[in-house]
């Protein structure tokens, strides 16, 4: 065997979890290039389908797809955090004078579909990892 089909191999036996948080990775990619897409989201998505492209040649499996959902999560609440004054119009005075006013929006439905993106991706993540761990201890019959 030569060291690239070792290295290839050895890559393929990693733990799941780093397949999870790779797809994590990408799924914060696709949602901050969706979020932008007027602006850097153009440049962001070739990255990120590339990054997409060898983390699926690397793993040699889908059993950190799940992460794509979670990693949608990230940037969710960064808008939420950037909201969390709101809802309404929200002024801040600077110390050498001046202000400035911004309308914010309410970060509650941010939060929301962050904790859901962020726990669904972990359980299904979770069950389908149960599932594969079962399947691998059973018993084979000669």
């Amino acid at each position: 065997m030569n060291r690239a089909a070792v290295k290839k191999v050895a890559l393929s036996r990693a733990p799941a979890w780093v397949w999870f948080i790779a797809w994590v990775g990408i799924g914060v990619g696709f949602v901050f290039a969706l979020l932008g897409a007027m602006t850097v989201g153009i440049f962001v998505l070739p990255v990120v389908g590339g990054f997409a492209i060898l983390v699926t040649s690397r793993s040699g499996s889908i059993v950190g797809v799940p992460g794509l959902i979670s990693g949608g999560s990230l940037p969710l609440f960064y808008v939420a955090y950037l909201n969390r004054d709101g809802p309404g119009t929200i002024c801040r005075s600077f110390a050498g004078g001046g202000s400035e006013c911004v309308e914010e929006w309410s970060p509650v439905p941010w939060l929301v579909l962050g904790v859901v993106l962020l726990l669904g991706g972990m359980a299904v993540f979770v069950r389908g990892n149960r599932k594969r761990v079962r399947s691998d201890d059973a018993p084979t019959r000669v």
